[in-house]
């Protein structure tokens, strides 16, 4: 089990009930886009996040970055974390048929996958090793020097970093800082630009 400070919030019931098997800690879902007409929760979601902070675990779909994205303008950005897990391509065991855009939502993946993605968040998750946090360290002046902002080849240069570190499409520029900064030292950093962009 994975003890996490923060409130992790999910889409539905099925991905609260995947995490549950392997997450002590309180665990909300936004039931879909219903958390959008939903004051009450919001309202719970602004008070969590004042108090112990929010994990944002969603799909890696459309519909999960508009939700996240929401999720954004309701609270504070400094007591907000972002989990983000990859596109894998497939179909959950109790669906007829894939997703929209055919990926695996949360639901879908196994432990292994989500661990590694709410590693990666910076949350404060409690290990054998105690509460483990990483400190900025990378900047946007680092992706500008690496051509990932900036640049004509900007875009794809994203693409390809994505593609390395497993990451879904849709991130932005700044949450892709904000991953990098929760995954890597500064020289890990270094060494990885200049694999992938050295050529």
């Amino acid at each position: 089990m994975i003890k996490i400070q923060e409130a992790v919030i999910v889409e539905g019931k099925y991905d609260k009930i995947k995490l549950s098997n392997f997450i002590d800690g309180l665990i909300i879902t936004t039931d879909g886009f219903g958390v959008f007409k939903n004051k009450e929760k919001q309202a719970l979601i602004r008070h969590l996040a004042d108090t112990r902070g929010i994990l944002v675990l969603t799909d890696s779909d459309g519909a999960g970055f508009v939700i996240r994205n929401f999720l954004k303008g309701c609270v504070p950005s400094t007591q907000l974390k972002h989990a983000y897990i990859p596109d894998v391509f497939g179909k959950e065991k109790r669906k007829e048929k894939p997703s929209k855009e055919g990926k695996l939502g949360v639901e879908g993946l196994s432990e292994e996958i989500l661990c590694n993605a709410i590693a990666q968040s910076g949350a404060h998750c409690q290990l054998s090793e105690g509460y483990v946090k990483t400190e900025r360290e990378i900047t946007k002046a680092d992706l500008f020097e690496y051509g990932l902002t900036g640049t004509p080849n900007a875009s794809a240069n994203r693409e390809k970093l994505k593609k390395a570190l497993n990451l879904p499409q849709n991130i932005t520029s700044n949450s892709l800082l904000d991953i990098i900064n929760c995954t890597m030292t500064k020289n890990e950093w270094i060494q990885l630009c200049e694999k992938l962009f050295s050529e």
